[in-house]
C-alpha cells in the first residue's frame, strides 16, 4: 500500500486506497519514487483548455451539514494513528455480535468512496469481541477469507457476520473482513502478488476501511476457503457470502451517500472536518443539490478528457491526492517523491464524461506546492495535494478534491429494478 524511497520518514509518501474492482481495470498501478524535476510519467501537458498549466482559481466553499442527525456521523481529518500520512478521513464504526448488543466502537476507520464493504483489523477489535464473532464457512466448511486487493498492497483475513451501526444507522448481519486474524503463513500466492500486506495499523494507518462506493458487494474480491486455517484455496461463494458495502442495508436511507468535508486552507491545515451523510433525497437534511451528476459503471468509473487524454475517472477519498500524469509539473522528490511541487498553484478542468456517454460536466482543480502544503510535517489536511502514482491513463480525484464540496454516491440499484450508479457534485 505505501511506498517510498525512503522507509525512515515515511509520512509524506504517496497513499491510496483503489477497491480491487478498479485496479482490474486500470493498468498495473505502481507507485514511483523520488525524482525532482518533470519526471515520472510519460503523458504531455498543455496549457490552458481542458488541460492545466493556467492560474489557480478559486476552491470551493461549501460547509457540512452539522453532524446531530441519526443519518449522519462526523468525519475527521488529523495526523490519525501513526502521524504517517495526510489526508485520511475518518470516522467511528461500531460493530456487534448479530442479533444482541455485544458492541464495541472502533475508531480512526478511514472513509474510501472507491472500494465496497467495512474491513477491520483483528488488532482493533477487543478480543472478547473478536472471539464471538462468528468465522463464515465456505462450502467445504473451510474458514471463509477474503484477499482484497488494492492499489498499493493487499488485506487478508476471515469474514465474519456482523451488525454495523455507524451514526444511528444500522447494517444487520452483514458479512465484512477482518483483517490479519489469520497466519501469515496462509496467505495463498495470488493475493502475495499484489504487494505489500496491509495486516497492522503501520502499515493500514487506520483500523480499518469502510468501503462505502456504489457497488452493494465486493463482488471482485478473491475469496478462500482455509480448512483448519490452513491451506487456503480459492472458494466460490454466494452472494450472501460476499463482503458487503453496509449502506444498502440501512433501509431508508440506503439508497446512497453525500461526503461532505469542509473547507480548508489553500496553505493546509494541521486538520479537517466533515459530515457522512446516508440517503439521497430521503431526509430534509439529505437533498440533492449537486450542480453536475454523471452515471457510473459498477464499480463508479466514469471517463475525462485531459490534456488531450481520454482518462479513467473516479471520485475515490480513499486517496490522499488528486493523482494524474503530467510532465511538465516538477515532482517534489525527496520525502515528498511523486507528489507534485510546482513553482505556484496552477489549475487544471477535466471534460468528465458519464458512464452512459450521454452526460457532460467538469471537475476543475489545483495543483499547488507539496511541500508548502503539508508545512515540512506540520499539515494533514491539504486541498490542493496532487502528484504522480499509477496508471498514466488514471485521474484519481482523491481526498483533495473533496475539501468545500458536497460529493454524492448513489448505489447501484439496477438488481431490484432501480437507479444505475452514479456520482455527483
Amino acid at each position: 500500500m505505501l511506498t517510498s524511497c525512503d522507509s525512515r520518514n515515511v509520512w509524506l509518501r504517496p497513499f491510496r486506497f483503489l477497491s480491487g474492482a478498479a485496479l482490474v481495470g486500470l493498468v498495473s498501478l505502481v507507485a514511483a519514487c523520488g525524482g525532482g524535476g518533470g519526471g515520472g510519467s510519460s503523458s504531455n501537458s498543455s496549457s490552458g483548455g481542458s488541460g492545466g498549466g493556467s492560474s489557480a482559481v478559486p476552491s470551493p466553499t461549501q460547509q457540512p451539514t452539522a453532524a446531530t442527525a441519526a443519518n449522519t456521523v462526523g468525519v475527521v481529518v488529523n495526523r490519525g494513528l501513526t502521524g504517517t500520512l495526510p489526508n485520511i478521513p475518518t470516522v467511528t464504526v461500531t460493530i456487534c455480535v448479530a442479533g444482541t448488543n455485544n458492541c464495541q466502537p472502533i475508531s480512526n476507520v478511514q472513509v474510501d468512496t472507491a472500494s465496497f464493504g467495512l474491513r477491520l483489523l483483528a488488532s482493533a477489535i477487543p478480543s472478547p469481541l473478536l472471539n464471538a464473532l462468528p468465522v463464515a464457512t465456505a462450502s467445504n466448511s473451510g474458514t471463509l477469507a477474503e484477499c482484497t486487493a488494492f492499489a498499493d498492497g493487499y488485506t487478508w483475513g476471515t469474514v465474519r457476520p456482523a451488525d454495523v451501526r455507524i451514526g444511528g444507522e444500522t447494517a444487520p448481519n452483514i458479512p465484512i473482513q477482518v483483517i490479519g486474524d489469520l497466519n501469515p503463513g496462509t496467505v495463498p500466492s495470488a493475493c502475495a502478488g499484489f504487494g505489500n500486506a496491509q495486516n497492522t495499523v503501520q502499515d493500514l494507518g487506520a483500523n480499518g476501511i469502510l468501503g462505502i462506493g456504489v457497488a452493494p458487494y465486493d463482488n471482485i474480491g478473491a475469496y478462500y476457503s482455509c480448512p483448519g486455517n490452513t491451506n487456503c484455496v480459492a472458494a466460490t461463494v454466494t452472494q450472501t457470502q460476499l463482503v458487503a458495502n453496509p449502506v444498502p442495508r440501512f433501509g431508508t436511507d440506503g439508497n446512497g451517500v453525500i461526503l461532505e468535508m469542509a473547507p480548508v486552507s489553500d496553505s493546509g491545515a494541521p486538520s479537517a472536518t466533515g459530515t457522512l451523510v446516508f440517503g439521497i433525497g430521503t431526509q430534509s437534511n439529505n437533498a440533492m443539490t449537486a450542480s453536475q451528476s454523471f452515471n457510473t459503471d459498477s464499480w463508479g468509473r466514469l471517463s475525462s478528457t485531459l490534456s488531450g487524454r481520454t482518462l479513467q475517472t473516479f471520485l475515490d477519498s480513499g486517496s490522499n491526492a488528486i493523482f494524474f500524469a503530467d510532465s511538465a509539473l516538477p515532482q517534489c522528490g525527496g520525502n515528498l517523491g511523486t507528489f507534485y511541487c510546482p513553482s505556484s498553484t496552477q489549475s487544471f478542468s477535466a471534460a468528465l464524461v458519464s458512464n452512459n456517454g450521454t452526460t457532460t460536466g467538469t471537475a476543475t482543480f489545483n495543483v499547488a506546492n507539496g511541500n508548502a502544503l503539508l508545512g515540512s510535517g506540520a499539515n494533514y489536511a491539504a486541498n490542493n495535494l496532487a502528484g504522480q502514482f499509477g496508471s498514466s491513463a488514471a485521474l484519481d480525484l482523491g481526498l483533495s478534491f473533496f475539501y468545500g464540496r458536497y460529493v454524492y454516491y448513489g448505489m447501484d440499484m439496477t438488481a431490484s429494478g432501480g437507479k444505475a450508479p452514479y456520482v455527483a457534485f
